[in-house]
Parts: structure tokens; sequence; C-alpha cells
């Protein structure tokens, strides 16, 4: 058993998590932020001010996304884990700010940007209205991987030849309330400094890629001093090779199976896995998705009996990831089992599902006055969030503080000792 102080940040090297207790400041139920809550009303007034870093297929997806469902009702909509948070529904989101290096993006306004190459994600709907935002150069750091040199043009990263901007200044000045992180793999300094443009400027932070922040404790720490909400880390998405191999690791756990190894194994032809040809840039990756599986078993497996991470890129998939998965075990009476799955799916709209939460529950703790690393909403939408949660409960543990009934640390407490004890 652990023995805790209240407020202390504590950090495991085994499945890299942070348990941190009352980081944040509750939310008062009588504050009033519930009267904005607006079930069934025609339209919502609650808007989100969004700064997207990076315009690639996510981002394009996420775009996508924002305006097909300002034309969908609730009855008939498809895709959503919420429709409504507190007031905030998906058409809410309006992309204020965006950065990227690409010069066929940089200068453009985002609407046609999205669609430039080398996106390739499928095009879901196209009537983009302008947004009157231009695509502002970023600082390129380690965003662009040498060897896609060696590629055809359309299919690969060209960097535009143009000063980057005072990215927390545009921050600033576009009154951004959320910024979403969509650097590629392997970008490790590219990603802390928007992490920090994000806090120079007080603008909450959605890190969906597979640099730890949100589960870094001196990063915690920034953002809990702050008092700036933030969401991370690794997009885990509606229906991925992630979330499907954790359930399928928490049945064979509730049944009495026991798992010996297992691989999952991924391919894909967007820039994405273009980038990760470099295997030095999927160091945080494997880290992310191995441990987002590992932390279900009640003992980890050894390095040599799992196997998690991208393997190739096919470009004539272009956007689409298909996922082999198999898991070896053993059941009543020592009998084996092997399972295998294939799963395939259009990445980025895939991504946009869990993102587009993310976002929203950002802004709402930011309303609340609410800093630091948000354990519900990043266990339920990220693959390696501060703390590794049950799915189910990480989903409970989201309803209820969009409710506002209880504040995340005071439902975090009581699992965060029995995991410290598992440990």
């Amino acid at each position: 058993m652990i023995n805790r102080i209240p407020g202390q940040a504590i950090f495991t090297e085994a499945y890299n998590v942070i348990y941190v207790l009352p980081l944040y400041e509750a939310p008062n139920p009588n504050s009033g932020l519930q009267a904005s809550h607006d079930p069934g009303g025609e339209k919502s007034l609650k808007k989100i001010r969004l700064a997207i870093a990076g315009i690639g297929n996510c981002a394009s997806s996420l775009v996508q996304g924002i305006e097909y469902y300002k034309h969908v009702g609730k009855e008939s909509c498809i895709g959503l884990m919420h429709y409504d948070i507190n007031g905030y529904r998906a058409g809410d989101i309006d992309v204020v700010a965006a950065f990227d290096i690409d010069a066929r993006k940089v200068g453009k306004d985002v609407s046609q940007a999205i669609f430039a190459k080398p996106n390739c994600t499928n095009i879901f709907y196209s009537d983009i209205p302008q947004k009157n935002v231009e695509v502002k150069m970023g600082p390129v750091f380690d965003g662009v991987a040498p060897h896609m040199e060696n590629y055809p043009e359309e299919r690969r990263f060209v960097v535009a030849d143009a000063k980057p901007v005072d990215v927390t200044r545009e921050l600033v000045d576009s009154g951004a309330d959320v910024l979403v992180n969509y650097m590629p793999v392997g970008s490790e300094n590219a990603t802390r400094f928007y992490a920090q443009a994000a806090l120079d400027a007080g603008v909450g932070f959605v890190n969906c890629m597979p640099v730890f922040i949100a589960s870094n404790p001196e990063w915690a720490k920034k953002f809990q001093v702050a008092g700036i909400p933030i969401v991370g880390d690794d997009i885990k998405s509606q229906i991925g090779a992630t979330i499907v191999h954790r359930a399928l690791t928490q049945l064979f756990k509730d049944r009495a199976c026991i798992m010996d190894r297992t691989y999952q194994l991924n391919i894909g032809g967007n820039t994405d896995f273009l980038n990760m040809l470099n295997r030095e840039r999927l160091k945080s990756k494997k880290i992310s998705k191995t441990e987002a599986v590992q932390s279900i078993l009640d003992t980890p497996l050894c390095d040599d009996d799992i196997h998690i991470g991208p393997s190739d890129y096919v470009p004539w998939q272009k956007d689409n990831k298909v996922c082999f998965l198999r898991m070896e075990g053993r059941i009543f009476g020592d009998t084996p089992i092997n399972l295998e799955l294939r799963l395939s799916v259009e990445d980025s709209p895939n991504s946009g599902g869990s993102s587009i939460d993310a976002i929203r529950i950002c802004k709402l703790a930011k309303d609340r006055k609410i800093g630091g690393p948000l354990l519900g909403i990043s266990a339920y939408t990220m693959k390696h969030p501060p703390v590794q949660y049950p799915d189910e409960l990480a989903k409970e543990m989201v309803e209820q503080f969009i409710r506002g009934e209880v504040s995340e640390q005071e439902i975090a407490r009581p699992k965060q000792r029995q995991a410290a004890t598992a440990r």
C-alpha cells in the first residue's frame, strides 16, 4: 500500500503513469454552469474557439465532422459518443487558428488546406464554408522525417519557404479556447513547443500525439499550476486497434483465460505510416500502444511475448488502416486458445470521434476553472493517459464530470488507491 499525501503526484515507472490527487479546483454544483445545458434545444448559444496544430488527415476529418454535424439532428446522428456536452455540440466548434509547415497549406484558408496534399483521407463532407482563417507557418523542429525526401511530393511533406509566426501571439489574438495537437509521430520537440505555447497563451491543450505531456509529471504540474486543462496523450480512436485490443484483453481476464502472448500489427498508406518507417520515431508510439494493453493485465507480459506497433507503409491504402491482431492463451483445463482478428477502418475519421469529445470536455473544464490533466476524458479518449482506468470506469467518470455531479478528483481517488495497491 502506498501512503499518499493530498496533492501529491506519484509516478510509477512500470506503466509511466502519474496518479494525481486533488490537482483541480472542484466545480461548485450551484455555480450555474448547468443552467447553460440545452437538451433538445434547436441551437446552442455556446461556442468553442479551436486552434489546430498540424492540418493533416486528422484535422481534415475533424473539420469535416464539425460541419457535417451542424446539419444532423440528434435522432439521426451517427458516430458521436456525445451529441451534447453540457450545451456544447459538435457544430459549436469554430476553428479560429491553424498552423502547418507544408507549402500547399500555409497561406490558404483552413477550409481549403484540409483537402490539400498530402492529405488522403476519405472526404465525407466537402461543403466546407470559407473560414477566413489563414493557415500560418509553424516551426518545423523535428516534424519532418529526413527519409520522406525519397518519396513523391504528393505523398510527403513539402516544407514552405516562410518564416514561422509567433504561435503564442496568434493563439492570444485569435481568442482560442483550446489547442489540439496533431503533430506527426516522433515530433517530440514540436509537440513540447505547442504545449508551452498553450500554457503561455492560457489555452486548453488536447494532445492527440504520442509525446508524453499530460502523462509526464513535470508537464502535468505546469498545467496544474497555470490552472489550464489538458487532455492527453495519444488519441484512442472510436473503434480502433487499441480499444479493440483492450476490450478483448479485458474479456480474456474476465473469463479466466490466461493470455500468454499477443501481437498487433498495423499497416496503412497515409503520411503517418510513411513517417513511421523511421523506427527511431516510434519509441513513444510503441510505449503508448503497448501500455494501453498491458495496463489491463494483472501481470504484464514480458517484452518477448507482446508486440504492438506500426508495421509497414502501403501507399495504395491511403488513410485506410488495417490491423492484424492475434492473442494466444489458455482456458479450462489448461487448454490452448488462439484468437485472430482483422480490423479495417478509415483512420482519421476514427480518431475524430474521440477528439471531438476531448475538445468539448477540455472547454467545459476551462469554463469551470479546472486546471491540470483531466483524468476521466484522458483515460476515455487517449492511449497513454495520466491514469489507465478500465474503459467502462473512464466512461462513467466522463458522464459524471459532464453533469457536474462530482468533481473529477473525487471520482478518481478511490480507484487510484486500488491501482496503487495492485501495483
